[in-house]
């Protein structure tokens, strides 16, 4: 029986890397972390569209020492979203060592339940600039929890080399589009669907977005190109 942990925030990314996972394994679970992020309706969100879809389980992590180390816009409510960049050249959105967190425990937590694949919707392509989204870091975590732990693993990026608008068009080919648009909380001002239309997140979403509705034949393509390079 083959069995994947999805890292899920209840955006739309990861989302639709549930929505993949869900088509490709016997068994999903999702783990999400509390780490007193801007916006406490993220877990929320995570929690209703892990029931709705049907996961196998899911878990919600209290990693709030995450909090008490990394200061950044999502984890202060006095600092504003920013698109400027900070002067070491990311954005001030970006949370030292969350990724590295996160996959370390989602891959603990695969030890213990017998999955063989951690998913995560990361992405070099289309990104915010952060430093631990890229190809690179994923690999190099990857080797040191193989060998950590002593037990074969993957981690997987079924989005690392995607656009948005090939994202978009990933939740396309599963007919969940409009459930990815309607029900996801991508927006770094803590609405739903659509968003704030202003935010950097929201910029990124809109853009890819509008890219595939307006050129949706030449976008699938593209896609269905990766996927046929990747198999």
């Amino acid at each position: 029986m083959s069995k994947a942990v999805v890292v899920f925030s209840g955006g739309q990314d990861s989302t639709t890397c549930l929505i993949q996972a869900l088509a490709h394994y016997d068994e999903v679970h999702c783990i999400t972390f509390d780490y007193g992020q801007r916006h406490k309706l993220e877990i929320e969100v995570a929690e209703a569209i892990a029931k709705d879809l049907g996961v196998t389980a899911h878990k919600v992590m209290d990693v709030g020492l995450l909090n008490e180390l990394a200061i950044s816009s999502l984890t202060r409510d006095n600092i504003a979203v920013s698109h400027e960049l900070q002067e070491n050249g990311l954005p001030n959105s970006f949370v030292p060592g969350r990724n590295i967190l996160f996959l370390t425990l989602a891959g603990i937590y695969a030890y213990q339940i017998g999955a063989e694949t951690v998913i995560t919707g990361v992405c070099e392509t289309d990104f915010s600039g952060y430093p631990d989204c890229r190809d690179e870091f994923v690999k190099s975590l990857n080797q040191s929890l193989v060998l950590g732990m002593d037990r074969p693993l993957t981690i997987a990026t079924p989005l690392m080399w995607l656009n948005k608008a090939e994202t978009w068009a990933l939740a396309d080919q599963y007919q969940k589009l409009d459930y990815v648009r309607e029900k996801t909380l991508t927006c770094y001002n803590g609405i739903i669907g659509d968003g704030c239309g202003d935010c950097p997140s929201c910029d990124l979403r809109r853009a890819g977005l509008n890219d595939y509705l307006d050129h949706k034949a030449t976008v699938m393509n593209a896609l269905k190109e990766k996927q046929a390079q990747q198999a």
